[in-house]
């Protein structure tokens, strides 16, 4: 599946023509996010292009473009980005990972964790600490590491939705000064703009999810009878269900809204990229547990599909920062 959609290519939206792409933004990737949250898609398009390849393709050499980033639009590769590790609560710049500067290389010692594709992955961009103490904002530089170098192991995880994501243990990895993308020491900005890409193709996978959550609950609603009456005609009902579409809504307008502003570089983009988050964080996990309650028993079961967008809503929401954390750095973007 994942490689008839790079033949469509969907894999080549978020990238200029020079990187091989369309230049279609995010504002053309979040509208295969969006399909792709309706169907629960499991393919790597986030971890493999959103996130990785685009911190490839903005801070690569044309060296590591032509071997990883192609092939990767071509769908022969995936790609998954390292960045997380135990304690940082979304927290960029919190990495223990160390990459020493050796000979005309580096090595790199470290763990990651939830890396997203990372059991599938071809190759990792790796954020290490070149310099400076675990929680400074400088001294971070990425690396581009395939996955079967010495020394890299990874281990598989299985997340409450039953995607799978890794963690990924470095014990004297070697790399060459080749390897890094971007300026040494200096990649907290690419981070923070991939990180905030993702999130927004994200946003557009938690909408479709959302929608296709309340459209199988309309039909339900239309179809069950109790009482001699279909659940639909119940004033009760009709009341969340207006409810649950307000909410779609209001998610599709700040996501199609972030997803612009980051394609043109506005200034308020991370402020709305925020917004965005927030908003489907708490309207996918809201509309999720409505579908369920109000497919009542059924939708309880295992046999019946309504349950697994709750589970997706409840991974999706803590993916790149809850609710919470958004609002919060909503407010210090604006001097709150």
């Amino acid at each position: 599946v994942y490689r008839q959609m790079a033949e469509l290519g969907w894999t080549a939206m978020p990238f200029t023509e020079a990187d091989g792409g369309l230049d279609m933004g995010l504002a053309g990737t979040i509208l295969v996010t969006e399909a792709m949250g309706r169907a629960l898609a499991p393919e790597p398009l986030i971890p493999s292009i959103v996130l990785a390849g685009r911190a490839l393709a903005k801070g690569g050499s044309d060296d590591l473009k032509q071997v990883w980033l192609g092939p990767a639009i071509e769908g022969e590769k995936v790609l998954a980005l390292a960045y997380q590790e135990r304690g940082a609560r979304y927290n960029l710049h919190h990495c223990k990972t160390h990459a020493t500067h050796r000979d005309e290389g580096y090595v790199l010692n470290g763990e990651k964790v939830m890396v997203a594709a990372g059991p599938l992955a071809d190759a990792f961009v790796v954020v290490a600490r070149t310099q400076g103490a675990e929680t400074e904002a400088d001294g971070l530089t990425m690396f581009l590491i395939p996955a079967d170098t010495p020394g890299l192991h990874v281990i598989r995880q299985w997340l409450v939705d039953s995607s799978s994501a890794a963690m990924i243990s470095l014990s004297g990895v070697r790399v060459g000064t080749d390897a890094v993308i971007g300026n040494p020491d200096e990649a907290l900005p690419l981070l923070e703009e991939v990180i905030d890409g993702g999130t927004v193709a994200l946003c557009g996978e938690m909408l479709g999810g959302m929608c296709e959550a309340f459209d199988r609950t309309m039909s339900y609603l239309k179809e069950r009878k109790q009482f001699d009456a279909v659940l639909g005609s119940f004033q009760a009902l009709k009341h969340r269900a207006a409810y649950m579409f307000i909410e779609t809504e209001l998610a599709r307008s700040a996501t199609m809204a972030a997803a612009r502003a980051v394609d043109a570089g506005e200034a308020n983009a991370k402020a709305l990229v925020s917004v965005a988050k927030a908003r489907c964080s708490d309207a996918y996990v809201k509309i999720a547990n409505e579908a369920v309650q109000m497919h009542g028993g059924i939708g309880m079961t295992d046999e019946h599909e309504i349950g697994f967008f709750l589970k997706r809503a409840r991974v999706a929401e803590m993916t790149f920062g809850d609710a919470a954390y958004h609002r919060n750095r909503y407010a210090t973007l604006n001097s709150y």
